[in-house]
């Protein structure tokens, strides 16, 4: 029995397609023979809410082919790796009948699977075996294509031999895709990222973000540390699609700023031992102002919780003295390590080639950096190295050179600047992690903040680097330092940083309104704002948008 079957594919881009793949499964009515199902194997990218691939193959048994042509299948959304048939009311109990079309019919996420059996003897066929053990159906290819398949697969995954069994391809992370995206990202110069974009699942995701689902909304609630109130999801005739209603903000209050804290500001916050005291109108005078530069040094380290808040002059001391001893030893860890080492550690081994690459790379326009041989190039170099050996699993990233730099820069110490650096890591850890969980979770937070401001979500394709490396490509050095501070704060709100992004899209949106930008203008106008940002306009301009929320929550709590 031969059955075959053309699944839509809407909102998804296929990476791999072929036809002519079938599964010989015996039959109650044929117990003797095999039958033979063949279906399409897929390999493809979803564009709703999801940043990973899933391998999709799927067939319908015991249906004619008139049947099959006339059946419209339709997909909807469960949660952000998996895909449902919707079920078709009958009056007949139709849920029933639908798992009875789907029956042999299988998906999965390739960040489930563990392996791929390779048979090549007669006709060639691949078994997939999943990470909670099961082993699925072999997938038998009549008429090739079984190694066109493996090489789109390699596209997502690492495919390695088992040293036990070279038939068996061992399924390891997609790192040299995960690279490459972010290589793509932080492209200054590369106006071409417009079709990486497209292409890219990460980015193309975004585009998703439009709709909005419930699974989803559960986790935007901690919005700038609370629930913002007055939204409601209503939910639309139109399956799979939601509607964020806004409410009216009110007026924008002004907002003024004050001069840097100076050192006489920051000698009299501390007593004769050194303790910091009235730490929360520091940190307000700080989150108005910022730093003046010579203050930059010892406040950053309080910011940051390397020093705690309460420590004295010779607390600090010892903490720095131990601090500098364990730095040390872990930098000792990697100097080491000799080049037959090196050689049978491919991890290491990646890890200082990416970090030597992109430390040559990282301001060098600024007099700490430029220049050949430069120390300061030396000392980047050497931290994230040491970086690697303290977080072995994270290992480095590209875009961590920009987080380090200027406290690099701040601190001329490398100890100082290496436990500082493991601070702000701390609160950046996620955007670098390999699923990149931080940077989902901003984006559906800011996603919420545009739809209250009455800005287009669409502009979260702009805002990806942005995020990820807190405006580091975005604005002059020095501004970048007022911002950090600014923020390390913790004022007013957790997640400042998102209403930094909102200020700077309001500014644009008149101007990319009435100059009907399509996609490629608005890419490129973003881009152009690289180094012609006001700092002080745009922390004015957010803590205006925060006042402006937290007043409308007054007003909504007060009302009647």
């Amino acid at each position: 029995m031969l059955f075959t079957v053309e699944v839509p594919l809407t909102g998804l881009e296929v990476i791999f397609e072929h036809e002519g793949v079938f599964i010989h499964s015996n039959t109650e009515e044929l117990e003797d023979q095999d039958s033979l199902i063949s279906g399409y194997l897929r390999i493809v990218d979803k564009v709703l809410l999801t940043w990973i691939s899933v391998v999709e193959w799927t067939q319908r048994p015991h249906r004619t082919v008139d049947q099959q042509l006339s059946y419209e299948t339709e997909w909807d959304m469960v949660n952000a790796v998996s895909f449902k048939r919707k079920a078709h009311t009958n009056g007949e109990g139709g849920s029933n009948h639908l798992n009875e079309r789907n029956k042999g019919a299988f998906s999965f996420n390739v960040a489930d699977l563990r392996s791929v059996t390779v048979k090549c003897e007669g006709w060639s066929y691949l078994i997939f075996c999943l990470k909670d053990d099961t082993t699925l159906p072999a997938i038998h290819f009549h008429q090739g294509g079984s190694q066109a398949f493996l090489d789109g697969l390699r596209k997502s995954v690492q495919l390695t031999e088992s040293p036990d069994d070279e038939n068996i391809l061992l399924v390891g992370a997609y790192s040299k895709a995960f690279s490459q995206s972010f290589e793509n990202l932080l492209d200054d110069t590369n106006y071409g990222l417009v079709q990486k974009f497209k292409k890219d699942p990460y980015t193309t995701t975004l585009g998703g973000f439009s709709k909005v689902t419930n699974y989803f909304f559960d986790e935007m609630a901690d919005i700038l540390g609370e629930l913002i109130p007055g939204l409601e999801i209503n939910q639309q005739e139109e399956p799979g699609f939601e509607v964020i209603t806004r409410v009216d903000l009110g007026t924008r209050p002004e907002v003024q700023r004050r001069e840097p804290v100076m050192m006489e500001d920051w000698a009299k916050h501390q007593d004769s031992e050194g303790r910091v005291s009235n730490v929360p109108h520091l940190k307000h005078l700080i989150f108005k102002g910022g730093l003046c530069h010579a203050v930059r040094k010892d406040a950053w380290k309080f910011l940051l919780d390397y020093y705690p808040w309460d420590s004295t002059h010779e607390e600090r001391k010892n903490l720095q003295k131990r601090k500098t001893d364990e730095y040390f030893r872990m930098k000792l860890q990697w100097k080491s390590v000799s080049e037959e080492q090196e050689k049978r550690n491919s991890r290491l081994r990646d890890y200082k080639s990416l970090i030597e690459k992109d430390v040559n790379r990282t301001d060098r326009t600024n007099k700490f950096y430029e220049g050949l041989d430069n120390p300061g190039l030396i000392l980047l170099h050497d931290i994230l190295m040491t970086y690697c050996m303290y977080d072995f699993d994270l290992g480095y990233v590209q875009g961590m050179s920009d987080l380090l730099s200027p406290i690099l820069y701040v601190m001329e110490n490398e100890v100082d600047a290496f436990w500082c650096f493991v601070s702000f890591m701390d609160q950046m850890h996620e955007n670098f992690e390999e699923q990149m969980q931080g940077m989902k979770t901003q984006l559906i937070q800011l996603s919420t903040l545009l739809r209250l401001l009455d800005l287009d979500s669409g502009y979260l394709y702009f805002c990806f680097r942005w995020l990820l490396i807190r405006f580091k490509r975005e604005l002059h050095f020095q501004d970048v330092l007022r911002l950090w501070e600014v923020m390390w704060t913790g004022l007013p709100c957790h997640n400042f940083h998102l209403l930094v992004c909102c200020a700077i899209l309001d500014s644009e949106k008149q101007k990319i309104m009435d100059r009907h930008y399509g996609f490629n203008e608005i890419l490129k106008h973003i881009n152009e704002l690289s180094m012609k940002l006001d700092i002080e306009e745009i922390l004015i301009k957010s803590e205006a948008i925060y006042m402006q929320i937290k007043n409308c929550k007054v007003c909504l709590n007060s009302a009647p």
